[in-house]
């Protein structure tokens, strides 16, 4: 059987909740969409269920998988409806959606709601994605608070840049939200994983915890606070002795500077592996930190084996406590969030 599996440490996510709750204060979050950023939602909601002030997800079909699956909690549509006639689901499995678009605003007033809703009202403070824009709010939210349909209305928006502190927009974006919704009355939600650990002022009555939940810092630091909750791994299945100037892999992308080991592994790009994490990518074998060599394969890779304890069967974390995701995502030109939620094909294992 192909080694290559995913270890999913449910204790760390729970762990990571309730520091990311104390931490923001109020209530919180657990985002779970994209498959709980590749870990599973599922899984992952039912190890938070007798914590979490409730869920949130991308869409309707990640919303009832969930509640098919035995979650009472509160789930939040991040993305609302795309079409009004969603706004049947809603009701019938007891949802909470987001309302950033006049369409979505006038669907929902239009139906008839088997009892009173709870909506979260977007504005878009800055980021320019989503939501009503700051002269539109107040006007749909007091449409949603005199229609009778509703059980009340959380003032939200997103920030664009707060896992950049330098930038200063986050600031910007709090001022305008907080000009804009003066004289509204009721609960707010600002702060994402970023603004959780940086922003004290963005953390209001309810926090949304994404990146962070799972372990991966935003601010690719590696925060001590927060936990890696998937820990990648596969061993080695073969290994060689190249001489100095030896290509390997794919378009001989790498050649040796000295005699050197080389191990085979079973993973790759076809798994979710970044086919363009550079030669120097680390990876832990046994837990002694060493490195990728060569261009990523669709099932393969080559990784550079060091001494005695790294060999054949030799265990090798791709990510997880050694080896930080972000580490991968950096040398790959891209994310965290993207690299978690690309794993496949690896055998899921889940550890209470």
């Amino acid at each position: 059987m192909r080694p290559l599996r995913a270890e999913i440490r449910l204790h760390h996510l729970r762990e990571n909740y309730q520091t990311l709750k104390h931490l923001h204060g109020g209530k919180l979050l657990a985002v779970v969409k994209a498959d709980a950023y590749g870990h599973g939602a599922v899984r992952c909601a039912h190890a938070l269920a007798d914590l979490a002030d409730g869920f949130a997800v991308a869409c309707l079909e990640e919303a009832v998988e969930l509640r098919k699956n035995g979650i009472e909690n509160p789930i939040l549509l991040l993305e609302g409806v795309f079409e009004n006639e969603e706004y049947q689901a809603v009701d019938q499995y007891r949802l909470w959606p987001v309302v950033a678009s006049q369409w979505q605003l006038e669907g929902l007033l239009q139906y008839d709601w088997q009892q009173p809703v709870k909506v979260w009202l977007k504005m878009d403070s800055g980021m320019h994605r989503a939501g009503f824009f700051p002269h539109n709010y107040a006007a749909a939210f007091t449409a949603l608070q005199q229609s009778g349909k509703v059980a009340g209305v959380v003032k939200m928006s997103h920030f664009a840049c707060a896992d950049d502190a330098d930038r200063g927009m986050t600031e910007m974006q709090l001022e305008t939200f907080d000009l804009a919704v003066e004289g509204l009355a009721g609960e707010e939600s600002l702060a994402n994983s970023a603004a959780m650990l940086a922003y004290p002022q963005a953390r209001r009555d309810w926090g949304r915890a994404g990146i962070a939940l799972y372990g991966a810092d935003p601010f690719l630091e590696n925060d001590p606070r927060i936990k890696p909750v998937m820990r990648l791994v596969t061993s080695v299945f073969a290994e060689r002795v190249l001489q100095p100037h030896e290509p390997v892999g794919y378009g001989a992308a790498f050649y040796t500077k000295r005699s050197t080991r080389v191990g085979l592994i079973a993973c790759g790009y076809a798994d979710g592996y970044p086919r363009l994490a550079e030669t120097g990518t680390p990876v832990a074998i046994n837990g002694h930190r060493s490195r990728v060599i060569g261009r990523v394969s669709m099932d393969m890779m080559t990784v550079e084996l060091n001494g005695s304890h790294e060999g054949l069967s030799a265990e090798v974390e791709l990510w997880g406590d050694d080896v930080n995701v972000n580490e991968v995502a950096q040398s790959a030109g891209t994310i965290a969030y993207e690299v978690l939620c690309n794993v496949k094909r690896a055998k899921f294992v889940y550890i209470e």
